[in-house]
């Protein structure tokens, strides 16, 4: 495979190496691929942390009897006057 880097990246890898904790380009790559894969496996799981978290709000909801956007808003309001009070 062969990959072309914008100068930008050049001078990034070019500063690591410089710090001489890297050895190499491919380390430097190395290591970067790496945090990108562990990256998306922490976004991977946040999301189905999220979905998980949806379908039980949504499973709650169907035996729930509805409320109106209002009331809901003012609940939370309350809440967070609530909250403001009790730190004062």
């Amino acid at each position: 495979m062969s990959i072309t880097l914008t100068k930008t990246q050049e001078l990034f890898i070019q500063t690591k190496l410089e710090t001489d904790k890297y050895r190499s380009v491919e380390e430097v790559l190395e290591v970067a691929l790496r945090l990108l894969d562990e990256y998306d496996r922490a976004d991977r799981q946040w999301i189905d942390s999220v979905r998980v978290k949806i379908d039980a709000a949504v499973a709650v909801s169907e035996h729930t009897k509805p409320i109106d956007g209002e009331t809901f808003i003012t609940g939370i309001l309350d809440r967070f006057r609530e909250v403001r009070e009790t730190q004062q």
